[in-house]
């Protein structure tokens, strides 16, 4: 009932296509890197994969945050651009429609996308960092049981070797050896009788618990050499140690404005953060602004196909980027407000797409 005429739902259709492809190949470029590790931790750390399609699901409220506003305006630009370019716009123009009625759908579409990345960037990304500490924590302890694969040397995170031999005549054998230079100034070799592994979530930490064993640790001097001998000892691997690197806990608003009000608003770390906290709903913003300038974009652009397309899209994002790297400056020198900073990019593209529509609807 929303899309009512046949042009409307035809125009609306030629928005899914590039949308979906450019979203698709985005989301990838930005998981890239995520990716490669997981793939790692899968095949040479023997970690399952459904940890795995965990970890990526966990992933992907953020990436699509960054992505969702990037494909909207490719595929009102590719989409415009091929109308325009085999003269589809000319007729519909000639018919007595003029651009923004022909805008009708795109700004539903923006709007869908608009509403999209509002609702991940205020609930999924709090969700998927909450839940993506608790599949790391994990993903540490599968990896540290792992490691205790007998008769062979482990290095379950960086600068720990795990040694568990393995057993004889049938018969389970105990012991394990642990080699700890995490510590480069007080390396430790700990041997023990027997171990078990468990989890701290509350300080998102894997533990190696040890019994009955001797820690033996050589200082810094070159004539010292200490033994110590244990009834009990844990060996605690936080998130921040291991390849898992944990989200960093987000201030909430009055936090932050208590950062600011201590420095009398020289804070820079609190005025950054502000911004931040403003961009929350300007950036969903921007996604609804790119979306209708696609729209004169793409008439002008006309001949340049979709990977032209896609290359001014990635044009504008790069000068939306700029702009925002050059508000971030003016703010931690506290030229502008951090409401100004976060908002000042969209106002200026929201006053270059009414220009650039004003300019097309002479045409």
């Amino acid at each position: 009932m929303i899309l009512r005429t046949l042009l409307d739902r035809y125009i609306f259709t030629e928005l899914l296509s590039p949308f979906g492809l450019s979203l698709g190949a985005l989301c990838f470029v930005m998981l890239t890197r995520e990716l490669l590790r997981l793939v790692e931790l899968l095949v040479s750390k023997g970690v399952g994969l459904w940890s795995v399609l965990k970890v990526i699901a966990m992933l992907l409220p953020s990436g699509l945050v960054l992505t969702l506003p990037i494909a909207g305006l490719i595929a009102s630009i590719t989409a415009f651009g091929r109308l325009s370019y085999d003269k589809e716009l000319v007729a519909m123009r000639a018919a007595g429609l003029s651009l923004f009625r022909l805008s009708q759908p795109v700004f539903l579409f923006s709007l869908a996308v608009f509403a999209l990345t509002l609702v991940l960037s205020q609930w999924g990304q709090p969700w998927s960092s909450l839940n993506l500490k608790k599949v790391a924590l994990n993903l540490l302890k599968d990896q540290l049981v792992l490691a205790l694969e007998r008769g062979t040397f482990n290095e379950p995170i960086p600068h720990m070797v795990i040694y568990v031999p393995e057993s004889a005549d049938g018969r389970p054998a105990k012991g394990i050896f642990v080699s700890d230079e995490r510590t480069a100034t007080e390396p430790r070799i700990i041997v023990a009788e027997e171990y078990q592994v468990f989890m701290d979530r509350v300080n998102n930490q894997v533990a190696l618990r040890l019994v009955n064993g001797v820690i033996h640790t050589k200082p810094d001097q070159v004539d010292q050499y200490r033994l110590v001998s244990f009834a009990s000892y844990d060996i605690k691997v936080s998130l921040s140690q291991s390849s898992y690197a944990a989200t960093e806990e987000r201030p909430t608003y009055e936090q932050i404005m208590t950062m600011i009000q201590k420095s009398d608003g020289k804070d820079t770390t609190g005025l950054r953060r502000l911004m931040e906290y403003y961009k929350d709903l300007a950036f969903p913003t921007a996604s609804l602004v790119f979306c209708l300038l696609g729209v004169p974009l793409g008439i002008v652009s006309k001949r340049s196909g979709r990977v032209g397309g896609f290359a001014v899209g990635v044009g504008i994002i790069v000068i939306f980027y700029l702009l925002n790297v050059a508000c971030d400056f003016l703010v931690t020198t506290a030229w502008i407000g951090p409401f100004a900073g976060a908002w000042m990019p969209n106002i200026i593209f929201i006053a270059a797409t009414i220009f650039m529509y004003l300019k097309m609807s002479r045409q």
